[in-house]
């Protein structure tokens, strides 16, 4: 099994050269997410499929190789939840996260970090909104009431 020390340098590899909407290397959100898991009590799977969580749906690698890669069934699962699909609405996205132990973790930290009024200040005014209000429904359809930035409400279980 690949240890997390060898998952995160795979995906800052995977993401090597690219860059988050305000232009900072990409892997520092991974970083943020991974570390985000982690501060929540995230398990060393969800800090995995942290450091992993966009890898498939940027293409940085592909649905085959996270098949065969030397990772838990937990952790490509929770990859493959927090994967959006094409054509895929909102609502069926939610209910996947929903229904994959250990997935809303990783989403909730991914949004936190997404929804960070440091990250978004430097945005022009229309995608700003735009992104907050998009992250505001998907924390309301996976049911992360709990105020944020701040302190989040933990998954079940």
């Amino acid at each position: 099994m690949l240890t997390l020390t060898e998952v995160e340098t795979l995906a800052r590899a995977a993401h090597e050269g690219q860059a988050d909407k305000a232009g900072r290397p990409y892997a520092e959100h991974l970083q943020a997410v991974a570390e985000g898991v982690r501060s929540r009590g995230g398990d060393p799977d969800q800090i995995a499929a942290a450091w992993l969580h966009d890898a498939v749906e940027d293409d940085a690698l592909s649905e085959t190789w996270l098949r065969e890669a030397a990772l838990s069934d937990r952790t490509k699962d929770v990859v493959r939840a927090v994967t959006k699909r094409a054509g895929e609405t909102p609502q069926a996205y939610a209910q996947r996260i929903l229904a994959t132990p250990g997935a809303l973790l990783v989403k909730e930290a991914d949004l936190a970090h997404n929804a960070d009024p440091a990250r978004l200040a430097v945005l022009d005014e229309p995608t700003r909104t735009r992104l907050t209000e998009k992250y505001a429904r998907m924390r309301a359809l996976l049911g992360l009431t709990a105020p944020w930035p701040g302190v989040l409400a933990r998954e079940p279980g």
